[in-house]
């Protein structure tokens, strides 16, 4: 009886261990202006422009890019952000998801996943993701990353992980700290 070994070409072995290593070196850095944008967007299953410009008049904006409405990742990522984001309010600060999806899509996804709590944009050619670094190489979708954006456009806080558990928890804290920071009065 004869064992036959998998075979794995170089090239594919390089490829996963580009796509496992890229969200720890995609983002854009604290301290450097965030890109401004608008986009269409739902709250609650309604539709509107989202402009980063105008949120940040407001206070900062939580702007988290994820790859896609109705997976598993994203829906609990979606969850743990409607789930605080009474807390954000308390800060002074508004959330934005971004995602390649059409705007249909994510009238059901703001609707069903995020509780209509928050915010999500199309961004279907990824132009907004690119702008961020928050693109995944050789592949179509925005990589799990999450900022906090302060209201001079300033990139305050960066966190890059596939992994959705812990984006909300850091994205408060570092929101938190900023806040404290702030003069009273």
């Amino acid at each position: 009886m004869s064992v036959s070994r998998l075979r794995v070409s170089p090239r594919l072995l390089a490829s996963i261990a580009l796509l496992v290593a890229m969200p720890v070196f995609a983002s854009l850095k604290v301290g450097v202006s965030a890109p401004l944008f608008t986009a269409d967007a739902s709250l609650a299953g309604k539709p509107y422009s989202f402009s980063l410009a105008e949120a940040l008049k407001k206070g900062p904006v939580v702007l988290y890019f994820y790859p896609a409405a109705f997976t598993a990742g994203c829906n609990i990522e979606a969850h743990k952000f409607a789930e605080a984001t009474e807390q954000f309010k308390a800060l002074g600060a508004q959330v934005i998801g971004v995602s390649k999806d059409d705007v249909d899509t994510l009238h059901k996804f703001s609707v069903s996943e995020c509780g209509g709590k928050f915010a999500v944009a199309a961004d279907p050619k990824l132009v907004v993701a690119k702008s961020y670094d928050a693109k995944i190489p050789l592949v179509g979708y925005a990589d799990r990353t999450s900022y906090v954006i302060t209201p001079d456009g300033k990139i305050l806080y960066v966190y890059s992980s596939l992994s959705p558990d812990d984006h909300v928890k850091n994205t408060l804290a570092a929101l938190k700290t900023w806040h404290d920071a702030q003069p009273k009065g």
